[in-house]
This record gives structure tokens, C-alpha cells and sequence, in this order.
């Protein structure tokens, strides 16, 4: 038989393989190269399933936990597994995957009376039935079927959100996944076994509960969850706003879609209206606090926080104050004296970039009534300009900062709380393509990322995908640690808004080159825009929108 030569991609190793074998047999010999278990390969660059034979030769990688493609198989092979435990235990119920809480997924169990509040004894029980699962060390199963015998199948479980999310699919088959007797579908990978998922918890919170997922650190598994409170109010708040719309997923939003222009409009002008109430509402609030002199704003990459601060300083006017904003890139510390990572490049968004010590005597001057000359920064040369631009505000001036390090205490140490109103802004998604397939609230980000970066900064999606990693290590760090220290958060995530994107980011997406490391994450989005229809009536999204800020044309100058 005609061998398969793959070359382990870390050590040049040559491993030969009979043509139509898989990974199964030799992936454990791989393991000590990984801090967590390998829950899947790339060979090219493109995923492949342990499971799955191989026809093809070429350069090898394991994916472990740690991984992001790793941890998100990982994590879609707890959720089948949590699934067929809650069909045995509570059959009347279906369990409804929501969003993420740092490393947990929070997830409720709906049926048409409302929502089952699970205690420790039943999540005990669901433990029991997932760790059963997990001992008989039973291997997935993966089938691929014509769309209408997937339906079929669907109709029988009563999956009735995944023929509503097939209905406007346009390939003819869909992969359905097997353990057992129980059938599933998933867009994404599955791991090799379910004795692989050992790593996991469970607990009851806020009006369902969470699956804790593992984080590996010197190859010692830890399950620790931290209650975001606040981020969960706001992940529900805008699940009412779903229930307003009458949306449940992404098949209820391609109805109205398919439903024509007019039915879209209606939807573009609800969600700007719920945008538009909450920045009223934020406005108001600080309005009432008549201490308030820094509104501080803080949020990731694309979520939206300069217009944001925009249409909260429209807001705020209309309240009667005069805000004024304070750029914080003028309080870069000179280029000699900026910290650098452990590449020995300049980190610019390091807290230790800024001069906080000026920083801080110009806010708390300004607020003593003083008059200041704000610095300008010279990017060019990297120093400060000899002459800045004088400053002197009034009582009902609060001052808008912007930037990462809002919601830091350090930026602003030397500032009484009892003066700042710190807001968190992000693009927290909530539609999921069904009931189990969430869309995760970095895609949308990095679909608006990808979109802004080619219309203007000219950029193309493969120089946007590569530098992203980069930039969600600097969330980690210096952004998602301090977002409960928010006194509110806006959600700046539009529902309609993917199917607008889709229009600009498919045709950048399939020019990502084949066989680079980024190829595997240009498909996954590219499969994700796959299961929206596209909204075209762009004339219809106000210039104020939010979404503006990606998509182009916006009132606003940024």
C-alpha cells in the first residue's frame, strides 16, 4: 500500500502514513511537544479531524487546548456531550448555548413556559451523565447528507432552529455529527473521542448556568471561573431586545431578510432605536451624577467606542453640558522611554507608554478650573511638539477620554472615583446560528476589523488575520481584566449588522492566500457569512450608525 509523507511541522520529523489511515494511532507519540491534550490537526494549514483519513501529504501541526482552534473544538465537543445528557434528564427542555463569561459558557435550559433554574443537585445530575459519557471514551462519529435528509432527520429530534438556519443554505449536504443514537450539527470540528473531555464543571449562575472550560499552565489543567455580573446583564439585556424583534437566531433574521426591503428597514430602524435609547439613557445618567468630570471609555478593538463617544457627547449636549474630549496618544512618554514586550519591540500599548504622572496633574488642574497646555505628540519623531494647545473648562465640561486603559485605575489614580463615570463598550453578539452554534462576539469584531482595515487603511484580510492574535493578547492584558469596573456597558453589536458586513468581507476574505496559517480562520468566517443572507438596502442605515465606522460614510470624522 502507497504511504502518505507528513512532516511535523516542529521538529522536521518525517511521519509516513498508509494512504486512507487517520491520526488516531499516532497523534498520542506527539503529545509531549504540548502543554494541553491535542484535540485535533492542521495539515496545510487547514484543519483536520484525528477521525478523519488522510489522501494528502504535507506539513503537520497538532492542535491542542491551549489553542484557539483547539479550545474552540474542545469546547463543541463538551456542548454535544451536554446536550445528549440534558435530552435524558430533562426532555421538555431545550438547551440554549448563549454567550461566553471568561472562560465558561454560559447556557440556560428554555421550554415554552419559560426558563428551568437549574440547583447544584441537578447540575450534579448532569455531571454524572456527561462524566458517564466521558468513561466509556465513545468516538464521534461524523456523517455527511444531502440537506433535505438532514432536515428530515432535524424533524425527528425536533430540532426545529437547525432547519430553520438550513432552509436558506446553499450547499446541497450538511456534516452531521454521531455519538450514539444521538445526531447533532455543528459548523465547526469535533474532537476524537469523549474520553478527551475530561476537563470541565459545571455550576448553576444568574438564570441558568455555566460550562467551565479548562486552561492548561504547565501542563496542569485549571478550571477557574469569575463571575462577570455585569457583562452577563448585558449579554440578557440584549437577548430582550431579540425577543423584541422576534429574532431567535440567525434563521429568524434571514426570514426577514428574505421577507424584502421593507421588512428590513423596520429592523435597521428598531435596532438603531435601541442604540439610540441606551446612549440616551448613559447620557442621563451621568447627567444626574452633577459630580461627574471624566467620563472615561474603554473597550476592545471594532467594538465601536469612537462613535460611541461620539453620539454620548450629542447626547450629553442635548442633557445641557459641554463636554470636551482629551486625546490620550498626546501623553506618549518620548520614544527612547517607551517600554518595549519580550520581542524587544516598542509597546506602544503598554500603560507605561503614557506619561500618567502629567497626565493625572492635567485632569486634576483642569478640574480645579486652571488652565493647561495639553501636549501634542509627534508621531513622526516621537516626541512631544514644543507647544501644546491651552485648556481651561467650566463646571458643566466634563472631559471624554477614549482609549484602553479607561477602565484601568492607574490611568487615573489620582482622580477622586467620586469624579469619573467609567463606561465599557463592546460588540457583545447574542444571535446564534441555532440554539447551539453561538457566533462568537470576536467575529464580530474581527469581521468589522477586517472591513475597516481595507476601506481605510489599506490593509487586505490576510495583513488584518495575521496581526489579530497580536491584538487579542493585548485585550487579555490591559482591557478584558478591568471591563467589571465599569459603572455601565453598552453593547455596540447591531443584529442586521453581519449581513451587511457580509457584503464586504466576503470578497476580501477568499483573496487570503492557501496554505498560510491564517487560510484555516479566512474559511471559518467565510463559512459563518455562508449561513446569512445579505442585507443591499445599505442607503437604509442612518449616518449615524455605529456601523458606519466600518462600513464608511458616517457623519461623523474620525
Amino acid at each position: 500500500m502507497q504511504n502518505l509523507e507528513l512532516i511535523f511541522k516542529q521538529t522536521n520529523e518525517k511521519i509516513f502514513l498508509p494512504i486512507g489511515s487517520t491520526l488516531l494511532e499516532i497523534y498520542g507519540k506527539f503529545q509531549k511537544y504540548y502543554d494541553s491534550p491535542i484535540v485535533a490537526a492542521k495539515i496545510n494549514n487547514t484543519i483536520v479531524e484525528l477521525f478523519r483519513p488522510l489522501y494528502k501529504p504535507g506539513e503537520i501541526e497538532f492542535l491542542d487546548i491551549n489553542s484557539v482552534d483547539g479550545f474552540r473544538i474542545y469546547q463543541r465537543g463538551l456542548l454535544f456531550l451536554l446536550k445528549i445528557s440534558l435530552k435524558k434528564l430533562f426532555p421538555d427542555f431545550t438547551l440554549k448555548v448563549s454567550h461566553s463569561i471568561g472562560k465558561a459558557i454560559f447556557c440556560q435550559l428554555k421550554n415554552k413556559n419559560g426558563k428551568l433554574l437549574l440547583t447544584e443537585h441537578y447540575v450534579e445530575k448532569i455531571k454524572n451523565e456527561m462524566d458517564n459519557l466521558i468513561a466509556q471514551n465513545k468516538q464521534f462519529k461524523k456523517h455527511e447528507l444531502l440537506k433535505k435528509e438532514a432536515i428530515e432527520l432535524f424533524k425527528k429530534f425536533g430540532y426545529y432552529d437547525k432547519i430553520n438556519l438550513l432552509k436558506y443554505r446553499k450547499k446541497k449536504t450538511v456534516k452531521i455529527y454521531q455519538l450514539d443514537d444521538y445526531y447533532d450539527y455543528f459548523y465547526g470540528y469535533m474532537p476524537p473521542n469523549t474520553g478527551i473531555l475530561k476537563y470541565y464543571d459545571l455550576k448553576p449562575y444568574s438564570e441558568g448556568f455555566v460550562l467551565i472550560l479548562p486552561e492548561f499552565k504547565n501542563k496542569e489543567p485549571i478550571l477557574n471561573f469569575k463571575p462577570l455580573p455585569k457583562l452577563n446583564a448585558v449579554f440578557l439585556e440584549y437577548e430582550k431586545w431579540l425577543e423584541i424583534m422576534n429574532i431567535d437566531s440567525v434563521g429568524d433574521l434571514n426570514d426577514i431578510i428574505a421577507n424584502g426591503e421593507r421588512s428590513v428597514t423596520d429592523l435597521i430602524i428598531m435596532s438603531e432605536a435601541l442604540h439610540e435609547k441606551r446612549i440616551a439613557f448613559i447620557a442621563e445618567e451621568i447627567k444626574k451624577r452633577k459630580n461627574i468630570r471624566l467620563i472615561l471609555i474603554a473597550g476592545p478593538s471594532s467594538s465601536g467606542k469612537t462613535t460611541f463617544s461620539k453620539r454620548l457627547m450629542v447626547q450629553l449636549r442635548a442633557s445641557g453640558l459641554r463636554p470636551i474630549t482629551i486625546s490620550l496618544d498626546d501623553y506618549f512618554v518620548d520614544r527612547e522611554k517607551t517600554p518595549k514586550n519580550e520581542k524587544g519591540e516598542y509597546d506602544f500599548e503598554a500603560l507605561e507608554a503614557i506619561d500618567i504622572e502629567l497626565f493625572n496633574k492635567h485632569l486634576l488642574d483642569l478640574i480645579e478650573g486652571k488652565e493647561v497646555e495639553i501636549p501634542k505628540f509627534d508621531f513622526t519623531i516621537g516626541k512631544r511638539k514644543p507647544k501644546g494647545t491651552l485648556l481651561k473648562i467650566e463646571k458643566d465640561q466634563p472631559i471624554i477620554i477614549e482609549g484602553i486603559h479607561g477602565l484601568n485605575p492607574k490611568l487615573t489614580e489620582l482622580i477622586p472615583d467620586d469624579f469619573k463615570f467609567k463606561i465599557y463598550a463592546s460588540a457583545l453578539t447574542q444571535i446564534n446560528l441555532d440554539d447551539t452554534n453561538r457566533i462568537h462576539t470576536t467575529d464580530t469584531r474581527l469581521l468589522r476589523r477586517i472591513v475597516r482595515d481595507s476601506k481605510f487603511r489599506n490593509h487586505n484580510a490576510y495583513f488584518t488575520l495575521k496581526i489579530w492574535p497580536n491584538v487579542r493578547k493585548g485585550e487579555e492584558k490591559n482591557i478584558f481584566p478591568y471591563q467589571e469596573n465599569a459603572d455601565i456597558m453598552f453593547n455596540s453589536a447591531l443584529v442586521y449588522e453581519i449581513p451587511v458586513l457580509k457584503i464586504f468581507a466576503e470578497q476580501l476574505l477568499i483573496t487570503v492566500p492557501d496554505g498560510v496559517p491564517e487560510t484555516s480562520e479566512a474559511t471559518r468566517l467565510l463559512k459563518i457569512l455562508d449561513y446569512f443572507l445579505p442585507i443591499t438596502n445599505i442607503e437604509d442605515i442612518p449616518r449615524t450608525s455605529l456601523i458606519r465606522e466600518f462600513i464608511g460614510r458616517s457623519v461623523f470624522k474620525y
